[in-house]
């Protein structure tokens, strides 16, 4: 994972750079990336609020399955200074709670958490330009605090916003991506969506990382894409979204660029027997469904709840 860098020098790169995916890199080179060119579809903010089981004024319960959507769009995703995130709401989240934004733990602007460093209910006044379908920003979205983040078992920041769902979708016509609370599987068709960039990534979840193992940080039971999904920096955080739900399995942390073992920009996979494997050129995410059970009525994060895992501070 390269460290993000402020967002006047990111600016200055050009759309086919390559990093880590965790932020713009500080030099870069010319890559060929296999993306799905996003088409506006005035209808498909409509569409994914319903694939979700959104409605603004209600929450949803998730109970039944979603039909397959057209397509993934990059409504409800935001481009952050060096990182790519999404507007989600967890499954039983009301329209009136105040909306939430998941990026990666290394996008923090305070930088990247140390193994076993946890960041709970810290203020913050980032800013975050929330997408259209077709890409376009739509809004500016102010963040209120940090309600967590950390790059230790997971890479996961998730900020509050001064807005509420209701109020956002109201204004703008966008609905939140919800965050599934059921594992994801094998062999599902996702996308990978980069606000940042405006990029849209198709492959698979070609399997899953024990442990993921990169530099001084370790991750657990982490997405392997298939070969598709050759993300790049600036797209850390991107949602990884279920292709037929429109529901968000996962997010976007890393790949392994050069067959390096174990180093910063190259993990390597750990299995139970400490056996190490190396994927040059394949991309890594985190998985998001531990996620809801560790937040209570009103998007209030509590870390004591009886099913959730997330590490503590």
């Amino acid at each position: 994972m390269r460290k993000p860098l402020i967002g006047a020098l990111a600016a200055v790169l050009v759309a086919g750079a390559t990093a880590l995916t965790g932020a713009v890199p500080a030099h870069a080179a010319a890559t060929t990336v296999n993306s799905q060119t996003a088409t506006t579809v005035n209808s498909q903010t409509a569409t994914t609020a319903a694939a979700n089981g959104w409605t603004a004024a209600h929450p949803a319960t998730d109970t039944r399955a979603a039909p397959p959507l057209a397509a993934v769009d990059f409504a409800g995703t935001v481009a952050l200074s060096n990182c790519s995130g999404s507007l989600v709401r967890m499954p039983r989240s009301a329209g009136s709670d105040p909306a939430l934004v998941l990026s990666n733990g290394h996008c923090l602007e305070s930088g990247m958490p140390g193994p076993g460093e946890v960041v709970v209910d810290q203020p913050s006044s980032r800013t975050f330009t929330l997408l259209s379908g077709s890409g376009g920003g739509v809004a500016t979205l102010n963040a209120t605090k940090v309600v967590y983040g950390a790059m230790t078992d997971t890479d996961v920041s998730i900020y509050q916003l001064d807005s509420s769902y209701d109020a956002i979708q109201s204004q703008y016509g966008i609905a939140p991506l919800t965050v599934s609370a059921a594992h994801p599987a094998q062999g599902v068709d996702i996308r990978v969506v980069s606000g940042y960039w405006k990029r849209i990534y198709s492959c698979s979840v070609d399997g899953f990382a024990y442990q993921l193992q990169e530099a001084d940080w370790t991750f657990k039971d982490s997405v392997r894409y298939t070969s598709g999904c050759n993300v790049i920096g600036g797209t850390s955080g991107s949602p990884v979204v279920d292709a037929n739900t429109g529901q968000v399995v996962a997010v976007n942390n890393t790949i392994n660029e050069n067959g390096e073992s174990c180093t910063l920009n190259n993990p390597c996979e750990v299995d139970q027997t400490g056996a190490v494997t190396v994927h040059q050129g394949i991309g890594y995410a985190q998985e998001t469904y531990l996620l809801p059970a560790c937040f209570a009525a009103g998007n209030r994060l509590d870390l004591t709840l009886p099913d959730c895992v997330l590490p503590r501070p």
